[in-house]
């Protein structure tokens, strides 16, 4: 398997040094990872995955300080033999949280100082049953997107114009630009990091 499988960063060559760990578990490392937004993790066409096999494909960010933890990404197999994974918010993923991270390649790897895919050959079954990190990231995105747009419109529905206010010392007004101005702000944050409410 080792020169059956092939890793493409924007920009530079492909990469196909993968170093096999176990039988069924592959590592390349990713040079200069935090200007990497997507990766493509692809079967060269050398040699195919056994029957009913795929490859389960993991990112690990480097830790000065321990071995790799690892984060699901996808999965490439026979019929997928290439796939694009975004990695850019992973790391911010991996910042905020260590939920979505696991050991899935050991614990007596020696710590890496350089970012590092893994690829672990595993039942296509059992694959399409897992939930990649970035799916999480996407979540969380989408979620917040919807329900500040939600609030937005919301309070939109009860604008009105200097004119047609009608004093009530009861009331407190904010105008709307101050709402347009978090929304906007808010927005941009979610783009940037869509875990950025957890801290």
């Amino acid at each position: 398997m080792l020169n059956a499988l092939g890793v493409i960063v924007s920009g530079r060559l492909v990469q196909t040094d993968f170093q096999q760990i176990s039988d069924a578990q592959y590592l390349i490392n990713i040079p200069e990872a935090d200007n990497v937004n997507h990766v493509v993790v692809f079967l060269t066409g050398t040699t195919p995955f056994a029957e009913g096999m795929a490859g389960a494909v993991y990112f690990s960010w480097p830790d000065p300080n321990a071995p790799p933890t690892w984060q699901l990404l996808g999965y490439i197999s026979n019929s997928k033999p290439s796939a694009i994974f975004k990695i850019s918010q992973l790391k911010k993923l991996d910042e905020v949280s260590n939920n979505s991270t696991i050991n899935v390649f050991g614990a007596n790897l020696p710590i890496s100082h350089i970012a590092q895919i893994g690829v672990s050959i595993e039942p296509e079954s059992n694959l399409m049953q897992q939930t990649p990190a970035t799916t999480t990231t996407d979540t969380y995105y989408q979620f917040g997107q919807k329900m500040v747009e939600n609030f937005f419109n919301f309070v939109s529905s009860f604008s009105v114009t200097q004119p047609q206010m009608v004093p009530n010392p009861n009331e407190t007004f904010v105008p709307l630009s101050t709402v347009q101005t978090w929304f906007a702000n808010f927005q941009r944050r979610l783009q940037q990091n869509p875990n950025f409410w957890k801290s």
